[in-house]
Order: C-alpha cells, then sequence, then structure tokens
C-alpha cells in the first residue's frame, strides 16, 4: 500500500446507470433509439440543430431529477479521504460524482449542465433550454450549443489525463464498454507504463484483457466494496 499513492479511475455509463440514466450501447440504449449520425456529430448538428437541440434538451431535465447512486458516493469519500494523488475521469456529461461531493473529476466528453458558445469560445452553466437559441451572457449571440463532445472532436483536458496516466501506479475503469476510444486506450497505456490495473464493469468489456484483474457486478456494490478495501475500512 506504502507504493500505491496515485490513482486514475475511468468511469463510463455504467456508474450512472444505477441512476436511471440511459445509456447508450446497451439493448434499449439511447443508440437504440437515435442515430450517432444524427445528434452527435457536428455534422448532424449542421444538418439539423433543432432536432440535436431537442435530443440534449431532454436528457439535461433528465439528468437534473436523478441522484447519485452508491458508486458515486464511494468515489466521493475517495476524494475526500485518499491523501495521494486522484483523478476521477469521466466519460459522462452528468455530474452526479459532483453532486455525490467529488472535486477532483475530469469531464472529458464535456457537460450536460453546460452550454457552449461557438463564437466567443465562453462556456456557461446551463439548465435550461437551448432549442429557443437564448443568448449567450457573454457576446450575446444566438448560438449556444450543448458543450458535450461530439463524435469526430478532440476531448477535454486530454494533457491533463495523459500527465496523471504517466504518474498513477494503479488505473482503474468503472462501467466502461472498453469500445470508446481514446479512453479505451487508456489500460494498455497504463499496462506499458508499468501500472496496476483494475476493472469494476457490470460484465466482460472488450478491453477486459488489459487489466491484471476484472470484477464483474453492479457498480453500486462493486465500488464501495473497491474503496473500503483501498482506504482498510472494508
Amino acid at each position: 500500500m506504502a507504493e500505491l499513492r496515485n490513482i486514475v479511475v475511468l468511469t463510463g455509463a455504467g456508474i450512472s446507470a444505477e441512476s436511471g440514466i440511459d445509456t447508450f450501447r446497451d439493448a434499449g440504449g439511447l443508440w437504440d433509439k437515435h442515430r450517432v449520425e444524427d445528434v452527435a456529430t457536428p455534422q448532424g448538428y449542421e444538418r439539423d440543430p433543432a432536432l440535436v437541440q431537442r435530443f440534449y434538451d431532454a436528457r439535461r431535465e433528465a439528468v437534473q431529477k436523478v441522484a447519485p447512486n452508491p458508486a458515486h458516493e464511494a468515489l466521493a469519500r475517495l476524494d475526500r479521504e485518499w491523501e495521494g494523488g486522484l483523478l476521477i475521469v469521466t466519460q459522462n456529461v452528468d455530474d452526479l460524482h459532483e453532486r455525490a461531493g467529488a472535486s477532483r473529476v475530469v469531464h472529458m466528453h464535456g457537460e450536460l449542465l453546460s452550454a457552449l458558445c461557438p463564437i466567443c469560445e465562453r462556456r456557461h452553466r446551463w439548465t435550461g433550454p437551448l432549442i429557443d437559441r437564448p443568448e449567450c451572457p457573454s457576446c450575446e449571440a444566438r448560438s449556444l450549443r450543448p458543450d458535450v463532445v461530439w463524435f469526430g472532436e478532440m476531448p477535454y483536458q486530454m494533457d491533463r489525463i495523459y500527465a496523471a496516466l504517466r504518474s498513477a501506479h494503479l488505473f482503474v475503469s468503472i462501467g466502461t464498454s472498453g469500445a470508446v476510444y481514446p479512453a479505451a486506450g487508456f489500460v494498455s497505456d497504463a499496462r506499458e507504463l508499468g501500472m496496476k490495473t483494475l476493472e469494476l464493469n457490470l460484465e466482460r468489456s472488450e478491453g477486459s484483457h488489459w487489466f491484471h484483474e476484472s470484477r464483474e457486478g453492479p457498480a453500486g456494490k462493486l465500488v464501495p466494496e473497491w474503496v473500503d478495501e483501498l482506504l482498510g475500512t472494508g
């Protein structure tokens, strides 16, 4: 344990599914109901911005009606009590990590409760709809879009993420499909850097073979157990 100082945790849709947030790739998920090309690409937005705004307006409204689950709360506890380095890198665009109390969080795919102005490049916390083209609070342009990373766009804060990986001793993946890059490549990067790797997932993912250890089960059970184990309170 003395050698385990810095930790990078990657979280995906599986950690928020237990709070009632739809996943993308599971049967009945968001990609079964909407074409990726229509609602999650810059080209789709250019083609039909109203469709895209309605899609994210509905998700923004829905996320404010759910609550963090025990997995989010356990990671928030880890954030409070772990004295070493910690970075929670989430692919999720909800704010459940923060609402649970975590602060060392990076949203590599953006945030639903944020609006981006492509004119002035400013971001603003946003809880209401964007379909009616409200003014940007900074420049007054009516061009606000969801502050989410679409396919074909560069994820946020990659330099910070890779810097954390380079100094980490443990990489943990929670509730991810192992199919979306660059996040899916973090485990192979971690292995090449010589750190321990752990997967906590409902079932085996596409990248499970890269991990030193994989534990299968619901995040609401596995994550609190792992945090207790790590902090020596289990």
